[in-house]
């Protein structure tokens, strides 16, 4: 799995993007992993699995379109 360097992700968020699109990135602080960023398709896929059925029949994975997220 490729790392990137949270500054280096930071400035280079298209380019994490394009790679987490293709596979998994890691993204270290202080030389520490923090999180690792993948493509929505693999989430789903990950998720898909252990997701309670909804009767409509489709599996939610607790993801959202991101419209929660506070700007810091």
């Amino acid at each position: 799995m490729r790392t990137l360097a949270a500054t280096d992700a930071k400035y280079g968020f298209g380019r994490l993007i394009d790679l987490a699109r293709t596979a998994p990135v890691m993204v270290a602080k202080h030389g520490r992993p923090v999180v690792v960023v993948m493509a929505v398709e693999e989430f789903e896929r990950l998720t898909a699995r252990d997701a309670p059925v909804t009767a409509a029949g489709e599996a939610y994975g607790g993801h959202t379109n991101g419209s929660e997220l506070a700007d810091d």
